[in-house]
């Protein structure tokens, strides 16, 4: 039996115990913002990890903003000297409807928040390991498994933890991590820049409107020449910019608001540099202050480069092989259109790819699914992906 034909054999048998981790991952709030139930999901993955017998190690971070007992949950598998992460994230964005934290298995797919971004490719990650393990495939490699909880806002927490405390190792073999690209294989991604502007005014009740400052009004006219920037940017560059995404004002509606806010944030392409588009928009932020005549402060929440792998890489074309294997047919590679934990470990010289069972087109949405058979196919890639990488001759 061929390699690919025997992880798929291996896994299939494994469907539902598969598809229960993922229903007991989903039914754990790990919504971000605010970052509700993170210690409660890394103990979950800790455990499972441990019934597979993959090493888990449960790291506490400390404390940071509003997340609930952040942490990052690491393992791995196999002693040889060569390492491959696979890399993940446990938080999710938050829900439209409560519902959604209760998953449902329906017609082969498991819907709810999570199960496509992407708690459905940890899982896949796990039993893609352990089906490497068991099938003999990781001769003279190891995997090591790097889950964080705070991807949705930025990761500093999490990555940015591993980063500061010397545990990516530049000489790695490569990256892999689960994001829902639907098949395609993404070896570079958009930066990313968030940035929250407020502005100052001075409270008045209605009956006195004209003793208050209304930092409402300050805050239409700084917001609108980044309105025209966003439009200027995706015609010229073919980059995004969102203006107000999130926002607030006031205390109530017969009070002059005393306060305003709303939120910048920019992608931004592999060409184009992180300084000089920061730059760009606290410039334009200031310029629009001076000419509205108000008091603005802005606090930069990500800053995050662009990153890519060339998909000319001898590690690229072994991915590529690996899901051809799989499915039948050589995968894309393509821009994601946003940012992606790839960037930790590519600044370092590692060859990193997103590569995932779900849809980026329901990801963040009320219909948020994930394939189950898509799932276990995706484990196979990964299991054969960790068992073919090699360091390139020279390398």
């Amino acid at each position: 039996m061929d390699p690919a034909a025997a992880v798929r054999a291996w896994l299939e048998p494994r469907a539902e115990p598969m598809a229960a981790l993922l229903e007991a991952l989903v039914a754990i709030d790990t919504q971000n913002p605010p970052g509700r139930g993170l210690g409660r999901c890394g103990r979950a993955l800790r455990d499972a990890m441990a019934e597979l017998d993959l090493a888990p190690e449960l790291l506490a971070l400390p404390p940071r903003g509003e997340l609930e007992e952040p942490c990052v949950v690491r393992g791995g598998v196999g002693d040889g000297p060569e390492t491959v992460y696979f890399h993940g994230h446990f938080d999710v964005v938050p829900v439209q409807d409560a519902a959604q934290l209760r998953p449902q298995r329906r017609d082969g797919r498991l819907l709810g928040r999570g199960t496509a971004d992407m708690k459905g490719g940890l899982v896949s990650m796990l039993y893609g390991a352990r089906a490497a393990r068991e099938l003999g495939l990781l001769d003279g490699r190891r995997i090591v498994f790097h889950f964080v909880c705070d991807e949705e806002t930025g990761s500093a927490a999490g990555s940015g933890h591993l980063r500061d405390a010397g545990l990516i190792d530049p000489d790695a073999l490569a990256m892999l991590t689960a994001e829902p690209t639907g098949g395609v294989v993404w070896p570079s991604s958009r930066g990313a820049i968030t940035l929250r502007v407020g502005v100052r005014g001075r409270e008045a009740h209605v009956g006195q409107a004209n003793l208050g400052v209304n930092a409402f009004e300050g805050m239409v006219r700084v917001a609108a020449p980044l309105v025209d920037l966003a439009e200027r940017l995706l015609e010229t560059r073919g980059s995004m910019l969102v203006v107000g995404g999130a926002a607030g004002s006031g205390a109530n509606f017969n009070v002059v608001p005393g306060s305003a806010w709303f939120s910048v944030d920019r992608r931004f392409n592999p060409d184009e540099d992180l300084e000089a588009e920061l730059a760009r928009l606290t410039e334009a932020i200031a310029q629009a202050a001076a000419d509205a005549r108000a008091d603005v402060d802005v606090d930069v929440l990500q800053r995050a480069p662009s990153a890519g792998t060339d998909p000319e890489h001898p590690a690229a074309a072994v991915l590529a092989r690996c899901v051809e294997q799989v499915e039948g047919a050589a995968p894309v590679f393509a821009l994601c259109p946003g940012t992606l934990e790839i960037r930790w470990y590519a600044q370092l010289g590692i060859p990193a790819f997103a590569y995932g069972a779900g849809g980026l087109d329901v990801a963040h949405g009320p219909h948020e699914f994930i394939d189950e058979a898509a799932m276990r196919r995706c484990a196979a890639v990964y299991a054969l992906f960790a068992g073919a990488i090699e360091r390139p001759k020279g390398g």
